[in-house]
């Protein structure tokens, strides 16, 4: 596979969301056979979701096509270093490879830095930002059961 260009074009799909009123991200999924499955871009502000990420956008549309939840054999390209819950999607997805043209460091310096999200992670859940909290239910457990007892599941 030609990674260069699949990440060219992942900073063009950037550019030109930046001229549609979006941000600077742009990603795309790869099969093995060098088809592009699945193209995202930044639509966080102009659709007010804080998941339209671009990996998370190009993820949702390979799994569309593929059919599937899963992109084992596939390779997610772009343009910036994923950020913590891009992160998350990718491993959720069982992405083969990422490869990124712009590290954190250079998106941190425009503005898109993530370090208090990799910080808050570590932290007690007192402790953090938005503080957690467990509230002991005695049913706690009820959904998991439910879950065990169906013959027909798909596994993930």
């Amino acid at each position: 596979m030609d990674h260069k260009n699949y990440l060219y074009q992942t900073i063009h799909l950037a550019i030109e969301n930046i001229q549609s009123d979006g941000g600077p991200f742009g990603a795309i999924v790869v099969d093995q056979y060098g088809n592009i499955v699945g193209v995202g871009q930044n639509k966080v502000t102009s659709t007010n979701d804080p998941t339209a990420h671009a990996e998370v956008q190009a993820i949702r549309k390979a799994c569309e096509n593929l059919n599937t939840f899963q992109l084992k054999d596939c390779v997610l390209y772009t343009s910036c270093e994923p950020c913590p819950m891009c992160l998350g999607a990718i491993y959720w997805a069982r992405i083969e490879k990422v490869y990124y043209a712009a590290d954190q460091k250079l998106a941190a310096a425009e503005g898109f830095d993530d370090q208090f999200i990799y910080e808050e992670i570590n932290k007690d859940y007192e402790e953090r930002y938005i503080p957690f909290h467990l509230i002991d239910l005695e049913e706690k457990n009820l959904p998991f059961e439910e879950w065990k007892k169906q013959e027909e599941k798909v596994e993930y």
